[in-house]
């Protein structure tokens, strides 16, 4: 697998590449935080946007979350002079996870396409009214009502295979988080890629759906929101550890561990050190921030 870290002004404007073949599939993170987005000095490096990946091959746009990541992603797809069409998987709907999506600009082009996928919720409740409920007064002063973009929600169990195209296979499996989470593992031709964030892990068990998620993937992008040292004080959270996806990426034989949703207060020099002490244990894991690429 071949990886691309963007480092000028230059190439972080330049849009993604799309990928022509089958052999390939570009990955960029536009927000790779969790919890609340964090902007400033201390995390200029690895970005302070929360959750938002883009996954790019062929004629085909998949967008993982949608938290504050998503608003320059939408920026970089009309720039494109395009229509816009893609598919946008949440894991969950917690407000880090979904609060990009009232600012994304293309919901509002009547020329864009837009399939939003969600897990089924407690007591019955849909994809369509949990993002409702975000967008209403007080809390937004526009409701769904206003995307002009034709938009389609659609509600699945996790367990279920998803099919978005002919030539994808997208399975996904329940995490451990509150509230719930799904994990996705997307299969193209020969790839495959897992999306593991927001999952508790037991210490010293290895979680079952994660590893049937990650078996034998090109790319693991894991919940690192914590390191084993912080994980007893958050017991309940949630949230994994960089280490468990050492661990995870090992066990299920995963060729690049992505290292993701970090802790708003994992500043860059911590994150440095986290860079440092993976490479040793595990070397090519990637800590994830905002602008990179990976063609997997």
């Amino acid at each position: 697998m071949q990886i691309t870290l963007e480092r000028t002004t230059a190439e972080k404007l330049r849009p993604a590449r799309p990928v022509g073949t089958a052999s390939h599939i570009a990955v960029r993170l536009w927000g790779a935080r969790g919890g609340i987005a964090c902007p400033g000095p201390q995390t200029a490096k690895y970005g302070g946007n929360t959750a938002c990946v883009e996954v790019h091959f062929d004629d085909h746009l998949l967008i993982f979350d949608a938290g504050t990541g998503l608003r320059r992603l939408g920026e970089k797809l009309l720039a494109r002079g395009e229509a816009v069409k893609a598919d946008i998987f949440f894991s969950h709907f917690h407000i880090d996870h979904v609060c990009g999506l009232p600012f994304f600009v293309p919901c509002y082009i009547p020329t864009s396409q837009l399939r939003i996928w969600g897990a089924s919720l407690p007591r019955g409740r849909t994809t369509k009214q949990a993002l409702s409920a975000m967008m209403v007064d007080p809390l937004f002063p526009v409701g769904l009502d206003e995307f002009k973009a034709k938009v389609e929600y659609r509600d699945f169990q996790p367990g279920e295979t998803l099919r978005p195209h002919a030539d994808i296979v997208l399975r996904t499996l329940p995490l451990n988080h509150p509230g719930g989470c799904t994990g996705y593992r997307l299969e193209y031709g020969n790839k495959s890629i897992a999306y593991v964030t927001d999952t508790e892990h037991q210490p010293g068990i290895l979680d079952k759906n994660v590893l049937e998620l990650a078996e034998g993937a090109d790319l693991l992008i894991y919940d690192a929101n914590y390191t084993d040292e912080e994980f007893s004080r958050f017991i309940g959270w949630g949230h994994s550890t960089w280490q468990q996806g050492v661990r995870i990426a090992d066990a299920a034989h995963v060729e690049t561990l992505l290292l993701f949703h970090h802790d708003p207060k994992h500043h860059d020099e911590m994150l440095d050190g986290i860079d440092r002490e993976v490479k040793k244990i595990r070397p090519g894991t990637i800590v994830g921030r905002e602008d990179q690429e990976i063609l997997v």
